[in-house]
């Protein structure tokens, strides 16, 4: 937003009713300090949010039902009502109710989120089969924000205090990864995750590692033949488009070494490559980031844990990070944009960037 002071619009959906959603925005909106950074709006119903409530009698979680996104409360809790019928819920359960309701409470958020009423949505875990429609024929969130924004491409962001890693290819079944790993899709990637860098992180100059394909990133050739044909010349060409990209890393000891300390970012080819080492590295709670989309979306880095639905036992800490960093973009964002306006000052940060940066060695030690 333009005023500074004014606090950021935060939207939430419910997630997969029987799901762990309402009970992670009960529990993380129970801590009255967020209303300090943020006025939350939830899309789900009130009848959903006091069933869950019910279970969790510790937590004081008072709201507003609205109707108008011109009269929200910046004092308190907003619940946009989504829809008024009767809604059996069945924690655990995987039924046709709970994607129904999920996806209304998916698009009414969304749509807000395009029209300006909120400046940035934080979405709750859905069973991607489950939610499944005439309406939504995506394997998960990301490829539906990036359809219904328009995007040419998107990149689906892990990002904790220590470590960030994006994907070439998301929910993508391993025999078909290799039709994905082409030069022209690596390019794209890292062209957004560095303007991404920069615009949403803060990070003048981002350093991008790029890991390879095969075991050993090929060893030459021998193991493989796309690190020679694809990646190299796609980090070629990257470097020539002034994005700071390396490698390609042989992935397992790229970890296991702690090189991934000295980059902003890690390109992984694949879901596991990228994900297995990103949640057993993250120091903190994880947080699942869609890179190029003109709007701002962010989500826990975990599912709908329908074996703990409705038992209270649902940890908020990943879905409270997802907040923090939902608020910490717009700001950014905000920041970038007047850098951007002022030469004098962008100019300054560029030599900050320059007397900080350090030497990088293009080999994998």
């Amino acid at each position: 937003m333009s005023n500074e002071l004014k606090k950021p619009v935060v939207g939430f959906t419910c997630g997969d009713l029987n799901g762990i959603g309402l009970e992670l925005i009960i529990k993380a909106l129970g801590d009255a300090r967020l209303l300090d950074i943020c006025i939350p709006v939830v899309f789900a119903s009130n009848k959903s949010i006091n069933f869950y409530r019910k279970s969790l009698p510790d937590i004081n979680l008072s709201y507003q039902p609205v109707k108008d996104f011109s009269r929200l409360n910046n004092k308190q809790i907003n619940l946009f009502s989504c829809w008024e019928e009767e809604v059996q819920i069945n924690p655990g359960q995987l039924n046709e109710t709970g994607g129904k309701y999920a996806l209304s409470s998916l698009q009414q958020a969304t749509a807000a989120l395009k029209d300006g009423s909120i400046d940035a949505i934080v979405t709750a875990p859905i069973h991607k089969k489950n939610i499944q429609s005439e309406d939504f024929r995506y394997s998960g969130h990301t490829p539906y924000f990036k359809d219904v924004f328009g995007a040419q491409d998107v990149v689906m962001l892990m990002t904790a205090e220590n470590i960030r890693v994006g994907l070439l290819t998301e929910h993508v079944p391993v025999k078909e990864i290799t039709g994905f790993v082409t030069k022209e899709n690596i390019l794209s990637k890292l062209r957004i995750l560095n303007s991404s860098l920069q615009k949403d992180f803060g990070i003048s100059k981002p350093k991008i590692a790029v890991l390879g394909l095969n075991p050993h990133a090929g060893d030459e050739g021998l193991i493989g033949t796309e690190e020679e044909t694809i990646i190299k010349p796609a980090i070629k060409e990257a470097k020539n488009q002034n994005i700071m990209a390396f490698g390609p890393y042989s992935a397992d000891a790229f970890f296991a070494r702690g090189s991934y300390e000295k980059f902003d970012a890690v390109l992984a080819m694949y879901h596991d490559q990228g994900l297995i080492p990103f949640k057993s590295l993250a120091i903190g709670e994880g947080v699942n980031y869609t890179a190029g989309l003109p709007a701002i979306r962010t989500s826990p880095d975990h599912g709908t844990a329908f074996d703990i639905a409705g038992k209270g036992k649902a940890d908020q800490s990943s879905f409270l990070e997802a907040i923090f960093v939902a608020v910490d973009i717009i700001r950014k964002r905000s920041e970038y944009a007047e850098n951007n306006k002022n030469p004098l000052r962008k100019m300054s940060a560029v030599l900050v960037a320059n007397a900080q940066d350090e030497v990088i060695k293009e080999s994998d030690e």
